[in-house]
């Protein structure tokens, strides 16, 4: 593949799902790639390990996932776009650095490669099952921004999209892709420079001082200039709970200001983040709702009901959260019934029937395979009888 001193050249390739997120990550300004071998991530580390010295960056193999993530702080807080990739069990090891990045306000991307589980499962084929854990797997209250992609394109395009999405909102954002999405070969589109957007890190200035006139987290604001170890900025950061200017506090007062604003920074621009698209749903009567490489089984299932006579459509979400509750319940105001369509026991199922305001049922598929479009066909097929 050409390169450029950025990344990839504009044009088109043929290319796996997860090199095409590392070529986003490269585009998107990341630098720093931290990991632990997992499959079926292994060559986003694999593929880093080869490019990110190529143009200027590092890749670095950590002895689990727990220092994973931890370095992905550190060097956050250095200065760097960083990001690491990894599946189920690792993921699971990330949890409470994960939680720290969130405390920290550390802008970091997490890419999961979703495979067949529980524990070690089948570590080579397909899963949907860590959609609630990305929502609820770390303690505490968080208000998480996750990313779901259906094509290699997409991973392209979700990867950079959750770099613009750390650096905006200074969190942790995840890519939940899947083994199908992650080892598939499509076509990938890279576009000319000028047509990426990016948004970089707003940093303290150098010598700055972290007191009551600047706060280093400021809660009557979203965003405040992120400290940059080695820049002479004297704050301090702190993984307790903290006042305004980062110093440990048990006072109830300043409890609740800090996981307020932690949680108010996301939901207030819940509806600039969602990300969905619509197919079919113009006249439909029945709802698909789905996500990744799901949503392609769904999108099949659609047209043969369609040519069967039944007026179905698909929903399919980019950004499972926040969840976007009120696309949701637009939709299935419109409609007699929704079927979700997932590969697992049944997940994102729960926040679609909290919202909807019409008889939702599942099409759930035992992970180790791509959900058949005979399965979610059926599914419709019943909720059109009733």
């Amino acid at each position: 593949m050409g390169k450029s001193s950025g990344g990839l050249a504009p044009g088109e390739y043929f290319t796996m799902g997860n090199f095409a997120c590392v070529e986003g990550a490269i585009l998107a300004g990341c630098r720093f790639y931290a990991g632990y071998p997992i499959t079926p991530s292994s060559e986003i580390f694999e593929r880093a390990s080869v490019r990110f010295p190529q143009v200027g960056g590092y890749a670095i193999e950590m002895e689990d996932e727990v220092g994973s993530m931890a370095a992905l702080v550190g060097g956050s807080f250095a200065g760097a776009k960083v990001m690491t990739a990894t599946s189920g069990p690792g993921f699971s090891l990330m949890m409470e650095n994960i939680g720290l990045a969130y405390m920290m306000e550390a802008p970091c991307v997490l890419v999961n490669v979703q495979r067949a589980g529980p524990s070690t499962g089948i570590p080579t084929l397909v899963g949907q099952g860590d959609m609630m854990q990305a929502k609820w797997g770390s303690h505490g209250d968080l208000e998480v921004i996750a990313y779901s992609p259906s094509s290699v394109q997409e991973f392209f395009e979700l990867t950079i999209q959750a770099f613009n999405t750390a650096e905006r909102f200074r969190t942790p954002v995840f890519v939940m892709a899947d083994q199908v999405v992650g080892m598939m070969w499509e076509k990938l589109r890279v576009p000319p420079a000028e047509e990426i957007e990016l948004i970089e890190r707003v940093v303290a200035e150098p010598g700055a001082t972290t007191d009551r006139e600047h706060p280093l987290f400021d809660y009557a604001r979203d965003f405040v200039p992120m400290p940059i170890a080695g820049m002479g900025v004297r704050a301090n950061i702190d993984s307790l709970t903290h006042d305004s200017m980062g110093y440990p506090s048990t006072d109830h007062e300043v409890s609740e200001r800090m996981t307020r604003h932690l949680a108010r920074k996301i939901r207030d621009h819940a509806g600039e983040i969602w990300r969905w698209e619509e197919s079919f749903m113009d006249d439909a009567d029945v709802a698909v709702v789905s996500y990744g490489s799901a949503a392609r089984a769904a999108l099949a299932a659609v047209k043969k009901a369609r040519a069967e006579g039944i007026r179905a459509g698909l929903l399919r979400l980019m950004t499972p959260w926040p969840f976007p509750d009120e696309v949701v319940e637009r939709v299935s105001r419109r409609v007699s019934g929704m079927v979700v369509a997932e590969v697992n026991a049944g997940q994102m199922i729960h926040p679609v029937r909290e919202n909807a305001r019409c008889p939702v049922v599942g099409a759930n598929w035992a992970p180790g395979s791509l959900i058949e479009p005979r399965a979610i066909l059926e599914a419709m097929e019943a909720v059109a009888s009733t």
